[in-house]
């Protein structure tokens, strides 16, 4: 882990770690795809592009012609927000047992898992990456207005059904904008259920919030998440004043099975 840069910094491994500890907690509070779909890695820094679907030939050749096999790839973007720490409140922890405030190592963490999470949901369509929201050959459901208690379950039994068809039987999880997903927290009248429980019921991976617009049903088998390098900070340098830092990852979203998915948004 040398491009991390930690062994120029002045400061000892317990603080390093945690720096650590304080980082993967900020970015697990935000981070959801990673809790419905497959995580394959790390492989490390290194891991830049992964190969996806079949080989084949990028044309037909003739009788007298050599043909050209051509395999597919999608690169995996490296995800970076740099942050700065107080070099004399570093000082005064260590020497002074003096409190340590991390909060620039939180909002560093948030930023890059909340790119993660765009990522997940919506690719990135100028590089060719596709999202759980975005994916060629998903299904789709135009939803009613959600304010109507009864029109969630159906929404997202029209969504199940979609992907029944589709031979894909779960179990399922279930993400929603906040505001959707709020909205779940309404009792059935005559009951003491919250319209949340009796989703779970149907959704039994979980429902979780995530920041999106509308929603998507996910069976797991959809695709996984790549990972090159995992959350780390580093170190790169130090102006007197602060210690210049950086929290980075790597990785990618590899859709498989594009008819797992089923993405729910309102009706225009």
């Amino acid at each position: 882990m040398n491009y991390l840069n930690r062994g120029n910094a002045s400061f000892s491994q317990d603080i390093w770690e945690q720096i650590d500890q304080v980082a993967v907690t900020a970015a697990r509070e935000i981070l959801t795809g990673r809790r419905f779909l497959d995580v394959d890695g790390p492989y490390g820094v290194g891991l830049t592009a992964i190969e996806v679907g079949e080989e084949g030939y990028c044309r037909q050749p003739a009788p007298d012609e050599a043909g050209a096999v051509l395999s597919r790839a999608v690169a995996i973007p490296m995800l970076r927000k740099s942050f700065d720490l107080s070099v004399r409140r570093l000082e005064g922890f260590q020497s002074m047992g003096q409190p340590l405030d991390l909060r620039s190592v939180e909002d560093a963490a948030e930023a890059v898992a909340r790119r993660e999470e765009e990522f997940i949901y919506y690719g990135q369509p100028d590089f060719g990456l596709e999202g759980l929201m975005t994916a060629q050959g998903r299904n789709e459901v135009k939803c009613a207005d959600w304010s109507k208690i009864e029109e969630a379950l159906n929404d997202v039994l029209a969504a199940v059904n979609h992907l029944d068809d589709k031979g894909f039987h779960g179990p399922y999880a279930l993400a929603l904008s906040p505001r959707w997903y709020n909205l779940l927290f309404r009792r059935y009248e005559g009951t003491d259920m919250l319209q949340l429980e009796h989703l779970k019921r149907l959704c039994e991976v979980g429902v979780f919030k995530a920041e999106i617009e509308g929603g998507v049903l996910v069976d797991p088998r959809a695709g996984r998440i790549i990972v090159g390098q995992d959350l780390m900070t580093g170190y790169s340098s130090n102006d007197g004043i602060h210690h210049q830092m950086f929290a980075s990852e790597s990785l990618v979203l590899r859709v498989e099975e594009p008819g797992a998915i089923c993405s729910l948004s309102k009706k225009k």
